[in-house]
């Protein structure tokens, strides 16, 4: 474990995690586009994209979470802590998602294995900037390092683990299982509950 953490909290370990992680949401919200699941988003960035496929309207979407990516990836380096909800989940699988098909490049969010690519490419993209910013920064002015937060980057987030449980379970008994086995890793390690939820719930109804 040791080797492990020292691994990931190397600098090039990462824009690697970041790709992954924009994998991962890019082809939900293609996924949600194509197939009416995947969306790794809420209820209001849900209704944008509908609309958006719809009537053919991504200015919304757009515009909203350019916003969001945009804070997310200057205050990552500031306080450490990248928010995943705000830069990835709300900016990379609704915004650029939305960007893909108010561009036409339809080809990019029809296809899964494309869209796999293209996520991984703009995690990359935005890890790399991340660390590029740190090292802009003069000395003692940015954060020790810079850690990854699942969910809400604000005090909230700690209330939301058990909802996000409780949602799990109400959507099969596998995923609240693998939400509960999460949350008690994280809460082992020190880290937010929400994290350990949310990935448990996601490994565990994988397989079933």
């Amino acid at each position: 474990m040791k080797k492990l953490h020292e691994l990931l909290m190397k600098e090039y370990s990462f824009p690697l995690l970041t790709a992954l992680l924009g994998a991962a949401v890019f082809a939900g919200g293609c996924m949600f586009l194509n197939d009416g699941f995947g969306l790794f988003n809420d209820a209001s960035q849900t209704a944008m994209l509908l609309v958006g496929k719809t009537e053919g309207e991504w200015t919304t979407p757009v515009g909203y979470a350019a916003g969001f990516l945009i804070a997310r990836v200057l205050e990552g380096p500031l306080v450490g802590i990248l928010d995943i909800g705000g830069s990835m989940q709300t900016g990379v699988g609704t915004g650029m998602v939305a960007l893909c098909q108010s561009l036409g490049m339809t080809w990019i969010t029809e296809n899964f294995l494309v869209s796999l690519i293209a996520g991984g490419l703009i995690g990359l993209v935005i890890g790399i900037v991340i660390i590029a910013v740190r090292k802009a920064m003069p000395e003692g002015m940015s954060a020790s390092g810079t850690d990854i937060m699942m969910g809400v980057g604000n005090a909230a987030g700690r209330y939301l683990g058990p909802l996000t449980i409780l949602s799990a379970i109400s959507y099969s008994i596998p995923c609240g299982v693998g939400a509960i086995i999460g949350s008690v890793i994280m809460h082992k390690l020190d880290k937010p509950i929400i994290g350990g939820a949310i990935l448990g719930a996601m490994i565990v109804g994988a397989f079933f």
